[in-house]
């Protein structure tokens, strides 16, 4: 695609401010009825998605050239989604996600780059992973665990930590909770440990597109040379990439399951047994790459016609994805399943959830846009009396630790993982 390719949507787009909201039928208080971070924080139509179309299509025109307030439009976005399922509840002939990400491409590839990005994207390049962290220690997180090494045997599995579990050491025993609870199942998996790399989506949505097709390129050729047909992730981020972005950009078929799909799994075949209480009232937070964007997606190729000039129609049909089909019930299941937990929902959940802010870039480049909009989904999570925040993302639970060490309400955030073991 190029910047000229969605030309009709930024036409198309009647500016309804749909994308501002989460859907109207979901809506349950004022209070909670925001879907759009942006929007939230810039407090001016260019910072939502239709506010973008109007940019591209002025960029286009030659109306308008990239300036700096041209750019915090454009990046001070986490590129969580919600105006895409918002959009849809209308117009199923329209793909705002995408067109963000087109806008973005071409503004990185025309050099048009953040100065806050660099590093990360030198990191990327140089250390293979955009915590800015040497390579040489990512597999740090497996300390004395012994797990097989997929570069010297086979596994049925190969389970991949992602950058945030491997490098961050608030956040590295859930991937170490993750490979004990599987060594408990009885499931055969392995690991790359120290040969894993980034698997690229945050070059992808931060606008990088070359470097994601690096990054996707060699983790591919990983895989293949140790065999690996299934991939187990208790990263979102890696889930959506390996499931999402693979198969769209690179034609990948390899099959990709989040720990909670598994767990969820084991629970109901007697695999796995929760037996110990845990009592504590707490509420989920569905991470945006395992919900709205964890649906299976597949680009449509066809042709757009119009009947009498007016009507349009496509051939063959267009699927539909407006988010629905996101992995919304296996953490639920799973926290269900937990003796003595209690399990309360906030008001925007699923494919109406609000982002924990860390995504697109966000938190390298506008800190401060990441912490207020982290900071009002904690706001929300403690408005339902839960004691603790939970959720199956790294960035999310980054995001949340770091905003809820300055505000009011002094929330604990978990990994769902994290529950699992104290129930076994």
């Amino acid at each position: 695609m190029a910047l000229e390719d969605i030309r009709a949507d930024a036409m198309r787009c009647t500016r309804c401010a749909y994308c501002k909201w989460i859907p109207f039928d979901l809506v349950k208080s004022w209070r909670f009825a925001k879907g759009c971070p942006s929007i939230e924080y810039g407090k001016f139509h260019s910072y939502s998605a239709g506010g973008r179309l109007v940019t591209a299509l002025s960029l286009m025109d030659g109306r308008s050239t990239v300036t700096q307030a041209v750019k915090d439009s454009v990046f001070t976005c986490n590129m969580c989604g919600l105006c895409d399922v918002a959009c849809k509840m209308c117009r199923y002939d329209m793909e705002p996600l995408l067109d963000l990400h087109e806008l973005r491409f071409t503004l990185v590839g025309d050099g048009h780059t953040l100065p806050q990005l660099e590093p990360v994207m030198d990191a990327l390049r140089r250390e293979l992973n955009m915590l800015q962290q040497p390579k040489a220690a990512r597999g740090g997180w497996m300390q004395a665990l012994k797990l097989k090494d997929l570069t010297e045997e086979k596994a049925e599995f190969a389970f991949h930590a992602g950058c945030r579990y491997s490098f961050d050491g608030d956040l590295g025993h859930v991937a170490r909770t993750s490979v004990r609870i599987l060594q408990g199942a009885g499931i055969d998996f392995g690991v790359l440990g120290r040969h894993e790399q980034c698997c690229g989506g945050r070059a992808f949505h931060i606008g990088y597109r070359q470097d994601y097709e690096t990054r996707a390129r060699s983790t591919l050729e990983l895989w293949e040379r140790a065999g690996v047909r299934t991939v187990i992730t208790p990263c979102s981020d890696c889930y959506h990439t390996f499931k999402r972005l693979y198969p769209a950009e690179s034609g990948a078929s390899v099959k990709v399951v989040h720990m909670v799909e598994l767990v969820d799994r084991l629970i109901r075949d007697g695999q796995l047994r929760l037996t110990k209480p845990v009592p504590m009232k707490v509420t989920y937070h569905d991470p945006c790459h395992l919900g709205r964007q964890g649906e299976p997606y597949v680009p449509w190729k066809g042709e757009e016609k119009k009947i009498f000039g007016q009507a349009v129609c496509y051939e063959p049909p267009r699927p539909r994805y407006n988010g629905a089909w996101g992995v919304y019930e296996p953490p639920r299941n799973v926290l269900r399943a937990i003796p003595g937990l209690q399990l309360v929902e906030m008001e925007r959940i699923k494919e109406a959830a609000w982002c924990c802010g860390a995504g697109g870039g966000a938190r390298e480049a506008y800190p401060e846009f990441s912490r207020r909009t982290a900071g009002e989904r904690l706001e929300e999570a403690a408005s339902t009396g839960a004691d603790a925040i939970v959720s199956a993302c790294p960035w999310c639970e980054r995001n949340f630790q770091d905003a809820a060490a300055g505000a009011v309400a002094k929330l604990k955030v978990f990994d769902v993982m994290e529950l699992v073991e104290r129930a076994l």
